[in-house]
């Protein structure tokens, strides 16, 4: 037969001294969890994870302060009800208090639950170019509270995750920003518009680094069904940030190859963005 240990009858039969060293005992052991369970999480928040495991870090942290909360909430009650406080009571009292929390906290609950639909939908990752609100960044972090993008400014923008309404996500990281500049259909000066085009293209990037995600490209001379002949120049830009390749990159441009061409005019310069898919 089973022999049943009752814990109650046991702890009556300790003196006073043993009484207090057994909660004692108690309270350490779980600050001992505590303490190898938020080691366990720093580990975890220590490792460089990609693509979607990215994630982890915030679901360890999420679970880490349930856990710790479980344990002190489960030790904090087990000390009480030995020192004659019903458990009852203990919990209805408690259930007041989270219910009293989480009614001035609405905030804080509509943040966490936001952040754990973005986490389970796959909405978007650490390290995704995106355009949340108005404010467009690469994503560094994904919290329960806030999602924290650092813009091309190199500035960090918390946006609390119960604002976040419509995401637009580059795929690539960048759009694609191409300028199409109409060269002459003779050789010789079309060879010397090129070279006007490049040393102006290598000037714009060191002008404006700030709008590039990387360096200019060429996607080569190019040719229309009807004969225009082109230069295509492919800038892989922050998105929202074409304006000085519409203004100050086309018109100079315009003015360097008017001096070879007197006859050049705007239009012989286009400018068009897209979405390169991954």
């Amino acid at each position: 037969m089973t022999k049943t240990v009752n814990f109650t009858n046991y702890y009556e039969k300790l003196s006073d001294t043993s009484q207090i060293l057994l909660l004692i005992g108690l309270a350490l052991g779980a600050h001992f969890i505590v303490y190898g369970v938020r080691r366990m999480t720093r580990w975890v928040m220590s490792l460089h994870l990609r693509g979607p495991l990215s994630k982890t870090h915030t679901v360890t942290g999420l679970v880490s302060s349930i856990l710790v909360f479980v344990i002190y909430f489960g030790v904090v009650g087990l000390i009480f009800a030995e020192l004659g406080v019903p458990i009852g009571a203990y919990f209805a009292s408690a259930s007041v208090i989270g219910l009293a929390v989480a009614f001035g906290a609405q905030g804080l609950v509509q943040d966490v639950m936001s952040g754990m639909t973005i986490i389970f939908t796959n909405l978007f990752d650490v390290g995704d170019v995106v355009e949340i609100g108005g404010q467009t960044g690469i994503v560094q972090r994904l919290g329960m509270r806030f999602t924290v993008l650092t813009t091309a400014l190199g500035a960090e923008v918390f946006v609390p995750n119960r604002t976040i309404g419509n995401v637009i996500n580059y795929p690539r990281g960048y759009v694609r920003c191409l300028a199409d500049v109409s060269l002459s259909t003779d050789p010789e000066t079309a060879q010397r518009m090129e070279a006007v085009i490049r040393r102006i293209v290598t000037a714009t990037g060191e002008q404006f680094p700030g709008i590039l995600r990387t360096p200019p490209d060429y996607e080569g001379v190019m040719a229309t069904s009807s004969g225009r002949i082109f230069l295509r120049v492919k800038f892989r830009i922050w998105p929202g940030r074409g304006g000085p390749i519409e203004t100050v990159f086309k018109q100079e441009v315009i003015q360097a190859l008017k001096v070879i061409d007197p006859e050049y005019a705007d239009w012989m310069i286009a400018i068009n963005y897209e979405v390169e898919q991954k």
